[in-house]
């Protein structure tokens, strides 16, 4: 026996080799034809194409001033009895305001419409024009 002519039991075995060369052959893992079988395959999901067209919000919603009081005119204010005191939560008893967000809401007395009784008004936001009708029937109007 000649170091020459040894064998092994088991040969190397080496990867068959197609005609266009490459060490992974035919279409190199990318499976088959067409658009993702190329070089720069990056196409987006379906669902983005969709989000992207919706527009997006402006501005900052948690502002203060985007809330806005519910407004009441004095002529509606004629159901009270005279020295009574009007106030929000009376207001929302009445149902001259509704809830917003659960919540009995900010008001603003407008002057739309006459008042012919003497009220005392407190904890809601009142117009020049219709703070003066409220004084003028003898009524009173206390700062928030």
């Amino acid at each position: 026996m000649q170091l020459d002519t040894l064998k092994r039991k088991n040969p190397n075995k080496k990867a068959q080799q197609v005609g266009r060369g490459g060490i992974r052959g035919k279409t190199s893992g990318r499976g088959g034809k067409g658009q993702t079988a190329r070089a720069g395959n990056k196409r987006r999901p379906q669902i983005r194409d969709i989000i992207k067209k919706i527009p997006k919000l402006r501005g900052y919603r948690f502002s203060s001033p985007s809330i806005k009081p519910s407004p009441v005119n004095v002529g509606e204010l004629n159901i009270f009895e005279t020295g009574a005191a009007v106030n929000p939560a009376v207001l929302f008893e009445n149902n001259l305001v509704r809830r917003v967000g659960g919540v009995v809401p900010h008001v603003k007395i407008l002057s739309k419409g006459e008042l012919t009784k003497k009220l005392i008004v407190t904890g809601c936001t009142v117009s020049e024009s219709a703070r003066a009708k409220i004084e003028k029937a003898g009524g009173s109007v206390a700062k928030l």
